[in-house]
């Protein structure tokens, strides 16, 4: 990770504070100069860091304003994530509780 990299994509998004306010990833690539997959990771690398950057593919990236576009985000995240082991799930064709190790309680 460059931190010279990930503070310019946090410079720009900065500057995009609240859901009505985000910007694209064709824009930010453009405004940044790097490709996309790029901005994602540095974007994953400041999220891990604690930044409080929302994005959606509707609403584009933007810094959080309020608890709630938070939550959006992360229950974005989540959905994605689940649809995700969903599917892994159905090609191994095991179920979903298998695969993520859940306890099993008998009813």
């Amino acid at each position: 990770m460059s931190n010279k990299s990930c503070a310019l994509v946090l410079t720009v998004l900065s500057r995009h504070v609240g859901c009505g306010n985000g910007i694209g990833m064709k824009e930010l690539a453009r405004q940044l100069d790097l490709f996309p997959r790029i901005i994602r990771t540095y974007i994953s690398d400041l999220r891990e860091d604690g930044h409080a950057i929302c994005g959606t593919p509707r609403d584009g990236y933007y810094i959080a304003a309020t608890a709630d576009e938070l939550q959006t985000t992360c229950d974005f995240l989540h959905n994605r994530a689940m649809h995700s082991l969903t599917l892994e799930a159905k090609l191994k064709r095991i179920p979903l509780a298998d695969l993520i190790g859940q306890l099993h309680i008998p009813t």
